[in-house]
């Protein structure tokens, strides 16, 4: 331990200071008698309404009765409100997959559309080019042969009307089948529209029943 220097209080000093301060707290508490408040003198009044404490007692029951009401009035519609936002958005969600299947049905109507004319165009072909093969067998006739047809000239118009008739046989199995897909597409238009309408009545019908449920079980407690 080092060395340490004890220094030595001033008395003269701490007795001025004490005088001064003993000096200062009696003239605060003088000024607090010079200060004090006077006696506080009111007017005598009467106090209270003109009712009595029953018609009192009777109207605070009241209105406390008509709070639980308002309360329980704004948790059913908060409730109604919000049933009503969820309703919208399945809807709205289910409204969004409708649309998507009948973009997918149109695309695979329209896919099978093209794939029955392209294999319709195929067979056309393939019809066109085994009658230009039996054209191309049959000799050739001069304009008098042609004046005068004979079996070369029947032959060919034999394939002729083969060929037409081909062609009359096609285009009547396409449009039996552009039929067919127009009344598929209007059958599975109806089809989706009854049923998205009974799942809808059911989906209501369950919120109903729900509903009136909780509402039983709330004025059962």
């Amino acid at each position: 331990v080092g060395p340490y220097v004890l220094v030595t209080p001033n008395e003269t000093r701490r007795q001025q200071l004490q005088q001064i301060a003993k000096k200062e707290l009696d003239d605060l508490e003088r000024w607090k008698k010079e200060h004090r408040p006077g006696p506080v003198t009111l007017v005598p009044q009467r106090l209270g309404g003109n009712k009595s404490e029953a018609q009192v007692r009777q109207n605070q029951q009241m209105i406390l009765m008509q709070s639980k009401y308002q309360k329980k009035h704004k948790r059913e519609e908060y409730v109604k409100a919000k049933k009503a936002a969820e309703e919208a958005e399945i809807l709205k969600k289910k409204a969004i997959q409708r649309e998507k299947a009948e973009r997918l049905e149109v695309r695979r109507r329209q896919e099978e559309m093209q794939r029955r004319e392209m294999l319709f165009e195929d067979q056309m072909y393939k019809t066109n080019e085994f009658l230009n093969r039996l054209d191309m067998g049959l000799p050739k006739s001069d304009s008098c042969q042609i004046a005068n047809p004979g079996p070369e000239a029947t032959a060919w118009k034999r394939s002729h009307a083969y060929k037409q008739a081909l062609r009359e046989d096609e285009n009547r199995r396409l449009e039996e089948m552009k039929q067919e897909q127009q009344r598929k597409f209007v059958y599975l238009f109806v089809f989706h529209f009854y049923r998205c309408r009974a799942e809808l009545m059911e989906f209501k019908q369950k919120q109903e029943e729900e509903s009136r449920t909780r509402a039983h079980q709330k004025e059962q407690r």
